[in-house]
Parts: C-alpha cells; sequence; structure tokens
C-alpha cells in the first residue's frame, strides 16, 4: 500500500472527476491521501474532502507564494479539525523574486516571518510540518534548526540539496515524479544518502507528472511510478519501498 503524502485533491483539475482519480489511485495500490494546504482560501473545501472521504487527510497552512491571505487565527482554528495532520505547505521559495533589491529583500523577510509563525504554530499545537522549499535552503536549514516542533515533519519535493540532510534526525524527505526525470541528476545520486525511514512519497498532484506522463495532469495512482524509482535506484523490492514509506506517513502524520 501506498500513501500520497502531497496531494492536491481540492484542486480545481480535480472538480469533475475526482471520484475516478481516487478509485485509479485505490486500484493502484494508494490507501491515504493527504491535502496540504497552500492558501487558506482553499481550507473550506480541503476540510469538505476530508469530512466525504475516509482516506483523506488535510493539512493547515499558506505556501510561500500565497503570505498575502496568511491568517494565523484561521489556520489554528482549522488546525483542530480531527482530520488535520500537520501545519503547512509552508516554507520560503526565492524562484520568483521581486528585480528590484529593496523589494526583493523585504519579500524575502515576509516569507521568513510568515514561514516562522508557522514553524511555531505546529510547535504549540504538536503538529508536524510539511515544509516547501526552492532556492532558499540556507534560509530555510537555519530557521528549522532553531525552531523545529517536536514532531519534525516532511521537506516536500526534496530539492537535493545537501545541507538540508543535516535535519533527517527529525525531518522526512518528500519524493516525488521528479525523481523519474531524465534531468533529476542530483536526486538520484543523493537519495541512497537518506535512510529508507526517513522517506515520503507524494505526486503533489496535479503539478510535477512522473515519465512515462509527463505532460498530463498528475494524480495519486501514478505514485507507482515513483516507488517503482524509488526501488530500482536503492536496490530494494516495490512492496519494501511501499511498505516502509507507508509505515513513514503513519508515524509522522499519525494516520491509521
Amino acid at each position: 500500500m501506498i500513501v500520497d503524502t502531497h496531494t492536491h485533491l481540492d484542486h480545481p483539475k480535480f472538480y469533475k472527476d475526482l471520484e475516478e482519480v481516487i478509485e485509479r489511485a485505490k486500484k493502484a495500490g494508494v490507501e491515504r491521501f493527504i491535502i496540504p494546504g497552500a492558501d487558506v482560501l482553499d481550507l473550506p473545501r480541503a476540510m469538505e474532502l476530508a469530512e466525504r472521504y475516509e482516506e483523506i487527510y488535510f493539512a493547515a497552512g499558506v505556501h510561500p507564494y500565497d503570505i498575502a491571505s496568511y491568517d494565523r487565527l484561521l489556520i489554528q482554528e482549522a488546525a483542530k479539525h480531527p482530520k488535520c495532520v500537520a501545519i503547512g505547505e509552508c516554507g520560503l521559495d526565492y524562484y520568483r523574486l521581486p528585480k528590484d533589491e529593496k523589494e526583493k529583500q523585504k519579500t524575502k523577510e515576509l516569507q521568513k516571518e510568515v514561514f516562522r509563525e508557522q514553524i511555531e504554530l505546529a510547535k504549540e499545537l504538536e503538529l508536524p510540518l510539511i515544509v516547501h522549499i526552492r532556492e532558499a535552503s540556507a534560509d530555510a536549514l537555519e530557521l528549522l534548526q532553531k525552531y523545529s516542533g517536536p514532531k519534525g515533519g516532511v521537506l516536500h519535493c526534496f530539492n537535493a540539496s545537501p545541507i538540508l540532510l543535516d535535519l533527517q534526525d527529525r525531518f522526512y524527505y518528500g519524493i516525488g515524479g521528479v525523481l523519474t526525470f531524465k534531468n533529476a541528476k542530483k536526486l538520484v545520486e543523493i537519495l541512497p544518502k537518506i535512510p529508507m525511514e526517513r522517506i515520503l512519497i507524494e505526486t503533489d498532484a496535479p503539478y510535477l507528472t512522473p515519465h512515462p506522463y509527463r505532460g498530463k495532469r498528475n494524480e495519486p495512482a501514478f505514485t507507482l511510478y515513483v516507488a517503482q524509482k524509488i526501488a530500482e535506484l536503492l536496490g530494494r523490492s516495490y512492496d519494501e519501498v511501499c511498505e516502509q514509506t507507508t509505515k513513514n506517513a503513519h508515524t509522522l502524520f499519525t494516520i491509521h
């Protein structure tokens, strides 16, 4: 069995055929789904899906691109829901920063402030973090080393930065479709340095569709291609990868 630990099933691209998407995933061996919180405006939809489907859980948080809608009280309230299993996805993303140097620094500081607040909230509520890091590994590492919550968390869509391996005593590493890309050499090289007990499988659906379906909408059923690639690279059996990563997901997110 597989747990898709990061899948945006609340995305409009799944509005028309969510039932079919979930059925295909189940046939592929996916037993649980976690919807990350990217924007507080999407929280009602994620909660509604978690209430409708036994297999779906959600997280409450704000993506660094959506910090304009950040509302600590709203996230805190959503986190009380019995199927909320984490805070996030929160973090730092320096990929699209303003060109003006002053505005660039202002944006970075604002992202850090909102990320820091969500880290503190995770500590306060004793929930794990779902962390998004893009082109900001050094700053993210500094914040996570200082403020990480007792539950640790997962580095979603792990960016293959060697310095982030320093967090493996408290954090898991989310591996998705990127691992199957031809240009994923860094991730392929660093994967063996991550203990199997620290690997989680994810899709980030509808984004980052794995080979051989690149260019099409991603969905949880495609986790099997990620598991197959992990098994191939680590010299493990497919069943072993599924069993261990599912155990990891259940441990971190306390799902049943």
